[in-house]
């Protein structure tokens, strides 16, 4: 049980990734591109720096950068929103989840979730003193039930939270899943606060549906984002939210007493970002599909038994063939002995729900470049010999 901050101890990104660095391994653990965005992008954020661009931006961020984010709804999603009054600039998608539970919730309040769900999720509901309840995805589908989501609302319940595409599973809610959520939270007159940071990675022409765009929940949406992952620059953190004026005020408060406001130049290098045009959106979602093809493909013929991703820069596969290992004990021994860093799965659940799976899965991330990749692939074609 979480009684203070130290209990949440160290990432396992941090962890993994300190491990592969001990032991000279392959990272495909920690979900960084070993790579940078296009230098267009950099120049424009040096220009910014040698220029004025340097002191405090306003705390809800540039206006030039919030006109773009406007202009970019409008053509993925035919979505208005006021850019002066609903789009905020956050350093990241966590700092823009956070101020959102700090904002909106309170102790006792209870917050849906998709279990797997990234590891930043439970310490945002421990902020606000807010409770997070698992809904479980299915280890073979990663889909949810319905009956299952309906039981866990109860009078302290104030929001779903859906994170599509998903992290850790390359799951993009399809279309009924999404108007299922809607339908409930209208019912049950419940927030939902989306986590789409991954929304341009999505594959094979799968269709991405925006919790916002569908009927009667633009005004009972906080739509979160950020362009660390669109445009390979996730050290740069600039995130931001999309919501309607009486979250957006409360939001606002918190972000200005924390962070108050995010990296001037860099939001300045985001808005020559979101200048470019539709050729490299394609291009970005067609190399990231070799990427995922090569992993997918190699994973799957060594054995491992994987549901391809439909979106992120992630895959789940089940190791099971190799080791009897819990997973985080495999994912070291990966590291340590084969050279490969992954992120044992159990991180994404509370502690109560993986010990009763026992699930012996692992994270891949392929955010890499083909050379890194195929290293990866060919230690694990080595562990595979081995294991026969």
């Amino acid at each position: 049980m979480i009684e203070k901050w130290s209990d949440f101890g160290t990432s396992i990104f941090s962890l993994m990734t300190a491990a592969a660095n001990r032991s000279g391994a392959i990272n495909l653990a920690q979900g960084f591109p070993n790579f940078d965005g296009p230098q267009i992008i950099k120049d424009a954020a040096i220009r910014a720096i040698n220029g004025s661009w340097n002191q405090y931006a306003p705390s809800i961020g540039l206006e030039e950068l919030r006109q773009l984010i406007q202009k970019r709804y409008q053509i993925t999603g035919n979505l208005h929103f006021d850019h002066n009054k609903e789009i905020t600039v956050f350093s990241g998608a966590t700092e823009a989840l956070f101020c959102t539970f700090l904002a909106l919730f309170k102790e006792h309040d209870e917050i849906i979730t998709f279990s797997p769900y990234f590891d930043c999720y439970p310490a945002g509901a421990y902020a606000a003193r807010a409770k997070l309840i698992d809904v479980p995805l299915d280890p073979k589908t990663w889909t949810f039930s319905e009956s299952i989501l309906v039981s866990k609302i109860n009078p302290q319940t104030k929001a779903i939270l859906v994170n599509t595409p998903h992290n850790p599973t390359g799951r993009v809610f399809d279309r009924s899943e999404m108007e299922m959520i809607a339908k409930i939270a209208q019912k049950y007159d419940l927030l939902v606060i989306t986590d789409e940071v991954y929304e341009e990675l999505i594959y094979d022409g799968l269709d991405f549906v925006r919790m916002a765009t569908l009927p009667g929940m633009k005004d009972r949406t906080i739509t979160i984002s950020s362009t660390a992952k669109t445009f390979s620059l996730t050290g740069w953190k600039i995130g931001y939210i999309c919501a309607p004026v009486r979250f957006t005020n409360e939001i606002r408060a918190v972000h200005q007493f924390t962070v108050f406001c995010s990296s001037t130049p860099l939001q300045a290098g985001i808005c020559e970002a979101l200048k470019m045009g539709t050729e490299y959106y394609e291009t970005f979602r067609h190399e990231y599909t070799q990427r995922r093809d090569l992993l997918h493909n190699s994973l799957t013929d060594l054995g491992f038994k994987i549901k391809k991703s439909e979106g992120t820069y992630f895959l789940v596969a089940d190791y099971s063939h190799v080791s009897d290992l819990p997973d985080l004990e495999f994912a070291l021994w990966l590291t340590e002995t084969w050279k490969v860093a992954v992120i044992p799965t159990s991180v994404f659940y509370n502690d109560q729900i993986a010990a009763q799976k026992n699930l012996k899965q692992v994270r891949f991330a392929f955010c890499k470049d083909f050379k890194t990749l195929e290293a990866g692939i060919e230690n694990l074609r080595k562990l595979c010999t081995h294991a026969k």
